[in-house]
């Protein structure tokens, strides 16, 4: 293993503001939105577990939901900690992401929504995620018109 690979999460942007450079925005990821997320991706998870079983000829579906549900609620309790303190800052000239991860706006070729995500698509085909947002449009939105896009 690589000595110099960091070993510890990190959560909010770490890139230093340039002179007069200043963050206009913050968005960071809703805990609300993601536990609602999670219960939706649940309920599919269920179906699915169930549907497959049943297509199976299995006499026991209602297992495939206890496991549907079991599942995404393990790994919601385990990424929880993690997806909910993820920050990202907008600034006058550029997207500041977690860790060192840094898009100048004039390099941001697209900007969607996808449920409550926003993705950051550069215009080198990098993608980023702003995940669990409260107002994915409207985070949407204010990257539109920071960038000079309406």
């Amino acid at each position: 293993m690589d000595p110099h690979l960091p070993t510890r999460n990190i959560f909010t942007p770490e890139t230093p503001l340039d002179p007069g450079e200043g963050v206009v925005a913050q968005f960071h990821a809703d805990r609300a939105t993601y536990w609602r997320e999670n219960a939706w991706l649940a309920a599919i998870a269920m179906a699915a577990g169930m549907g497959i079983l049943w297509a199976l000829g299995n006499e026991h579906v209602w297992t495939g939901a206890v496991g549907g549900l079991l599942a995404i609620a393990v790994r919601a309790l385990y990424l929880s900690s993690d997806e909910t303190r993820m920050r990202w800052d907008l600034t006058d000239r550029r997207l500041l992401g977690p860790g060192p991860r840094v898009i100048a706006l004039d390099n941001i070729a697209q900007v969607n929504t996808i449920f409550s995500a926003v993705q950051v698509v550069t215009v080198t085909g990098d993608k980023h995620l702003l995940k669990y947002q409260a107002d994915a449009k409207a985070t949407k939105a204010r990257i539109d018109a920071a960038r000079g896009r309406a």
